[in-house]
C-alpha cells in the first residue's frame, strides 16, 4: 500500500469539502456512489448529501482533520481523520477510518468506520 499525490488529494477533498464543508462536489463523488454504513446502505450524491447534512445538523461547528494516509492499494484507497464539534451537550471528539473505492477519478463507494471518543 503506498501513498499517491492523485489519491492524497481525492481523500482529502473527501474529508474537507464533503464532510467539514456539507457539500458534494460532482467532479469528486460519482452519480452512481454506494456508501455503506453499519445496518445502512445510502445510494448516489443525493442520498449521500442528506446523510451529510444529517450528520452535520446535530453539531455545530463540525471539523475534521486527516492524521493517517490515505494509502492507497488498486482502486481501494484508506485514511483516518479525528472529528470535532460541538452539540446540546458539549464539545465532541470522535474518530473514523474511512475505506474509498475509486472509479474513473471519483469516490464511487465508501466504507466508513467511526468510533466515540
Amino acid at each position: 500500500m503506498s501513498e499517491s499525490g492523485g489519491t492524497a488529494t481525492l481523500f482529502e477533498r473527501w474529508v474537507h469539502e464533503v464532510w467539514s464543508g456539507g457539500r458534494v462536489p460532482a467532479d469528486l463523488v460519482a452519480d452512481d456512489f454506494v456508501g455503506h454504513w453499519p445496518g445502512r446502505d445510502i445510494r448516489g450524491t443525493v442520498e449521500l448529501a442528506a446523510i451529510i447534512d444529517e450528520t452535520r445538523s446535530a453539531f455545530e461547528e463540525l471539523t475534521f482533520q486527516i492524521v493517517l494516509g490515505p494509502f492507497t492499494d488498486g482502486e481501494l484507497m484508506a485514511g483516518r481523520w479525528i472529528g470535532h464539534g460541538r452539540h446540546s451537550s458539549g464539545e465532541a471528539r470522535f474518530s473514523g477510518n474511512d475505506i474509498l473505492r475509486i472509479a474513473d477519478g471519483r469516490i464511487a463507494e465508501y466504507w466508513t468506520g467511526t468510533s466515540g471518543g
